[in-house]
């Protein structure tokens, strides 16, 4: 594991239960627990959602841009908790003010941030900003829940 990296793959998919073609986070860069996480994902040409989105001109869907946020999310609550994976799920709950501000192409590298807004007891509701060399992409607040798998 190189300096620049917090948590790697084999780390990630620990916290986290998505697997392949849905797992949507390469490596986390920071770490601040209770506070943030900064994570990134390279994005190839090899990726399944480019057949068809578009064919000839290769966008990745605005919708994968925030699950990878959700997930980066994810990660700094399952960390922050100290979380038992095989007994909790962080669930997406909703999202505010999602905005796309220009495409995301093979090539890119994805930079994902998620910043505490705000926590109640299960809830936690995150600033997600994604970013290509510097420049927004996309961006949204968005909120999730810690349950019990069983509960479900």
């Amino acid at each position: 594991m190189s300096s620049d990296c917090i948590f790697d793959i084999r780390q990630i998919m620990e916290m986290l239960p998505h697997r392949y073609p849905f797992l949507l986070v390469d490596r986390v860069l920071e770490f601040e627990s209770g506070v943030r996480a900064k994570a990134y994902k390279n994005v190839t040409f090899n990726e399944s959602f480019f057949q068809g989105h578009f064919p000839g001109q290769p966008i990745m869907p605005g919708v994968l841009i925030l699950e990878a946020l959700a997930q980066t999310g994810a990660v700094f609550v399952a960390k922050s908790l100290e979380m038992n994976t095989g007994e909790k799920l962080f669930l997406f709950t909703g999202i505010d003010g999602a905005k796309f501000r220009r495409p995301v192409v093979p090539g890119d590298q994805l930079m994902l941030e998620a910043v505490v807004v705000r926590r109640k007891m299960n809830i936690w509701k995150m600033q997600g900003i994604a970013t290509v060399d510097g420049e927004r992409v996309a961006e949204g607040v968005f909120s999730a829940a810690v349950v019990d798998k069983g509960k479900m």
